[in-house]
């Protein structure tokens, strides 16, 4: 009755865990905390979670909080930029030449741009567009079942510099390619309580 238990307590456990990541995995953009003033390389992680590709992936840019200007090219997509009346940068959208985003699959999209002085946040309002004409909405609050991607700011330090003049990516900024995925994380430890799991339905027989 006691390994019983444990089992199903270590079930549950383990099934909440990846459905919180399945949960999360929506249009993220990183890093998820920068610096006021900081010149940055924010990388629009986008999942495809629906059985056809995504083939349109549309950014807004929040004005006042922060400055995009330089966009990197990827392979199988365009991209289009929006701009105001007085030449600023207010969005891109990047477009699939060929097949898009398969269910399995997710893309990264790289761009650089300068963190406001003033900036306390960066809310990243995203599109998601499918092969059929369907578009997820990412713009709604933290905790909705379509958030917008937050990327919270930290006051500039009282000495030294974080950034150059040439928009240098500053040291502290967490890239993309080094953010450790929710999904990774939920099935190690998965893997951790599974292994407790298991002496203690060893220990458990040898009592008996």
């Amino acid at each position: 009755m006691f390994k019983k238990l444990i089992l199903n307590a270590g079930i549950m456990l383990i099934g909440s865990m990846l459905l919180a990541g399945i949960a999360s995995a929506h249009v993220t953009v990183y890093p998820k905390e920068s610096t006021q003033g900081s010149y940055e390389k924010f990388t629009v992680r986008v999942p495809s979670e629906k059985d056809i590709p995504t083939v349109k992936v549309e950014v807004k840019f929040p004005m006042d909080a922060v400055a995009v200007s330089r966009f990197e090219p990827k392979a199988g997509w365009t991209y289009e930029l929006a701009k105001d009346t007085a030449g600023k940068i207010t969005g891109v959208t990047w477009k699939a030449t060929g097949d898009g985003l398969a269910s399995t699959e997710f893309g990264e999209f790289n761009m650089q741009g300068k963190v406001a002085d003033t900036a306390t946040e960066i809310v990243w309002k995203a599109y998601q567009t499918y092969k059929d004409g369907s578009v997820v909405e990412w713009v709604g609050a933290n905790g909705s079942d379509k958030p917008a991607s937050v990327t919270t700011v930290k006051a500039k330090a009282a000495t030294g510099a974080t950034t150059d003049s040439h928009g240098q990516v500053t040291a502290g900024s967490a890239a993309a390619s080094g953010t450790t995925s929710n999904t990774s994380l939920y099935l190690s430890i998965a893997a951790v309580v599974l292994g407790a799991l298991s002496l203690i339905v060893s220990l458990t027989k040898k009592r008996k």
